[in-house]
């Protein structure tokens, strides 16, 4: 969220970022409801201090001064009531359109209005060449008995995954060993649930422009989340942290969920976009200053590539445009993993600042050294996320005879094998 005065002081920037994130939304409308919305409550104010003058001065008044004394205060009264009413449909109005303001993107951002228009910055590792036809993770899965895809259907539907025997228990030392090597780089283990309320999406961001693609328990009012980075933004919500507090660094692990609404016809096929996963989130709360949130957004970025590098997985670096970057991020690169048997990168992991945005939005503040309450810069980014990352590794270290051959920094975490 923007602060109103930085929207009023620099309209024009904030109808660029409009234009550039593709936002359905009118800012001259907005200011000129804002400004109506200010006039009323100042109205009404004034009606509430006559009415409150007037019955002061009751006591005071001459007998035959009374019943006018009262009309008119009546009357104050009745005015203010009626123009409170007016005002809170323009209030909510206000604040639905204030939800939808986008935050202003980096300059860097390539700007076009979807992922077409991203650019990669960066290839890292080697494409591997197979002298064999490779396999698809899929019948991968299927020839070693790694996962049950067709029977977990019945039970949970499509885009679920059901993994058995060694391909299980990697998962699992997977986000183990990505936890501690995130918390070696100074973040604190976290775990949270994937359940939160309304207002915790609202807090965050992702409502209410992603609302369809959120599972919602209608009877709790509750939703799922697809991301630890719900619940630790509501962590400190309301909170007015000390500057020797900062930054404060966390490592979410969590069970997410995705409705992927809209996504049918794009590939889905196995363990790609599925509904259920797991996720280690990097989350940072720090001070506002721009050039902290850019060494933070570097070191977040630096992180999920040494995962990746440990992994022995090829990966290209996106600098993602504005129109694919979401409404809350200053700035945000994409990390996309080569898959083999689609002969392109996928995305698997993603680096977002958002400045001081979110931080507005959940009211997320801190005392600075000057002792000023100041909103703080949040920045995010995926370490590790499975099933989505078992696809490139398994079949950019897949063997001609269909086994996988496990990088040096795995196949410890597998207890020294060479092969899963």
């Amino acid at each position: 969220m923007l602060s109103m005065d930085f929207i009023k002081a620099q309209p024009d920037t904030v109808k660029k970022a409009i234009s550039d994130k593709n936002v359905d939304l009118d800012l001259d409308h907005f200011l000129s409801l804002e400004e109506e919305v200010r006039a009323t409550k100042t109205k009404v104010d004034e009606l509430r201090a006559e009415r409150n003058r007037i019955s002061a001065s009751f006591k005071d008044a001459a007998p035959e001064e009374k019943a006018e004394l009262g009309r008119r205060a009546k009357d104050a009264g009745k005015q203010a009531g009626e123009l409170e009413a007016a005002v809170a449909d323009q209030q909510a109005e206000l604040k639905a359109m204030q939800l939808k303001l986008p935050n202003i993107p980096y300059e860097g951002a390539p700007v076009g209005p979807d992922e077409n228009s991203n650019v990669v910055i960066r290839t890292e590792g080697e494409v591997p060449q197979f002298d064999f036809e490779p396999r698809d993770h899929v019948e991968l899965l299927e020839m070693n008995g790694w996962a049950d895809l067709s029977r977990i259907t019945q039970v949970s539907g499509s885009r679920t995954y059901c993994l058995k025997g060694r391909l299980a228990i990697l998962e699992q030392k997977l986000m183990a060993w990505a936890l501690e090597q995130i918390m070696g780089n100074g973040f604190d283990p976290i775990t949270v649930p994937a359940i939160a309320r309304e207002d915790a999406f609202i807090r965050q961001g992702q409502f209410p422009g992603h609302r369809e693609e959120t599972y919602e328990l209608e009877k709790d009012e509750m939703f799922l989340a697809g991301t630890a980075e719900v619940a630790l933004t509501g962590l400190h919500s309301g909170e007015i942290l000390e500057n020797d507090q900062l930054p404060i660094l966390y490592a979410g692990y969590s069970p997410c969920f995705r409705r992927e609404a809209g996504s049918a016809g794009r590939d889905v096929r196995g363990l790609l976009r599925v509904h259920q996963f797991v996720k280690v989130e990097q989350y940072v709360i720090c001070e506002a200053d721009d050039a902290v949130s850019a060494d933070w957004h570097a070191k977040l970025l630096a992180a999920a590539e040494g995962l990746l590098k440990a992994m022995e997985i090829p990966y290209q670096v996106i600098e993602t445009s504005t129109g694919d970057m979401g409404l809350g991020k200053y700035r945000m690169n994409d990390i996309e993993s080569w898959v083999p048997s689609l002969k392109k990168y996928r995305e698997t992991h993603s680096c977002s600042t958002l400045h001081d945005w979110q931080a507005r939005r959940a009211n997320l503040r801190y005392r600075d050294g000057d002792g000023k309450v100041r909103h703080a810069h949040t920045l995010n980014n995926t370490a590790l996320a499975s099933p989505r990352i078992l696809v490139p590794l398994l079949e950019n270290h897949q063997t001609a005879d269909g086994r996988v051959k496990l990088p040096a920094a795995i196949a410890t975490l597998m207890g020294g094998d060479e092969y899963l």
